[in-house]
């Protein structure tokens, strides 16, 4: 079985306007499903995180050290 011509391309001739709206639609399926996959990692991150910090248990804060009050300056005559 050879080949043909025909096999390979399509004879009719596509406008330009058919050919831009071929373009505008795969542009626009390639964003939504980009959007769709970055929404959903969005969510999983946002969900990992929240589990994160009720797994986490709250630190106490560090108790604040007093300062001792400062040694008197003594007068030496």
């Amino acid at each position: 079985m050879t080949a043909t011509k025909g096999e390979f391309f399509n004879p009719a001739k596509l406008s330009s306007r058919d050919k831009a709206e071929a373009t505008d639609h795969t542009a626009r399926a390639i964003i939504a499903a980009e959007a769709s996959a970055r929404d959903k990692k969005t969510e999983k991150l946002k969900a990992l995180r929240l589990q994160q910090e009720a797994e986490a248990a709250p630190e106490a804060a560090p108790a604040k050290k007093r300062r001792s009050p400062a040694k008197a300056a003594v007068k030496r005559p």
